[in-house]
């Protein structure tokens, strides 16, 4: 029924994001990675959705990219997870680091997430294996150098290859200043804030 809501960011509190669109403000419920991976309150943005409608209910959720908004369909088709329980499993963990447990069957790092207990973690990977690796892409190593960068945006729903070329601007920006002079984490640091802004342009 909805693909996705172009608006402006008008608030957020906890798992929940405010769109102003066309006079109407959303209430959408999102992973706390996909709230933060939008950007501050006032900037515009593109928000996935999926409608929940029940006999006692009806919510709409959000999600940063169309990837992150299959996740969130994939794993409600586990038994024992719901809309509800699905957002928390999403916000407790990267995509990155999801689909890698899911396909090493790391049941031990599925428990370290908030709620999620082992019967539940061994489900989903039996469910879920292969099927949240789009195309093989998500689930090979990058081969931008800078793997673990790519893999923390690609955790707040940006497409792997788009994080990587950002990642290799920023690079370049700061390679151009000759007044910055980070080194190790603190540039690190840098390239991915400049990769974000780059991305939700």
């Amino acid at each position: 029924m909805f693909n996705s809501l172009n608006g402006n960011v008008s608030g957020t509190a906890g798992d929940t994001l405010y769109l102003s669109t066309g006079g109407v403000e959303w209430e959408l419920m999102m992973p706390l990675s996909d709230i933060g991976a939008l950007g501050p309150q006032g900037c515009e943005a593109r928000v996935f959705t999926w409608l929940c409608h029940t006999e006692k209910d009806m919510r709409m959720y959000g999600f940063a990219s169309a990837e992150r908004r299959t996740t969130f369909l994939e794993l409600q088709k586990v038994e024992g997870i719901g809309p509800r329980a699905a957002l928390k499993i999403m916000s407790g963990i990267g995509q990155a680091e999801l689909e890698r447990a899911l396909e090493e069957g790391d049941v031990a790092r599925l428990e370290q997430v908030p709620g999620l207990g082992k019967k539940t973690a061994q489900k989903m990977v039996l469910a879920l294996k292969g099927r949240l690796v789009q195309g093989g892409g998500t689930k090979a190593a990058p081969s931008s150098p800078y793997g673990e960068l790519v893999d923390a945006l690609v955790g707040m729903g940006y497409d792997r290859k788009a994080a990587a070329a950002a990642l290799e601007q920023a690079e370049a920006s700061l390679s151009g200043k000759a007044d910055v002079q980070r080194i190790g984490a603190e540039r690190e640091s840098e390239m991915f804030r400049l990769a974000i802004l780059k991305l939700t342009k």
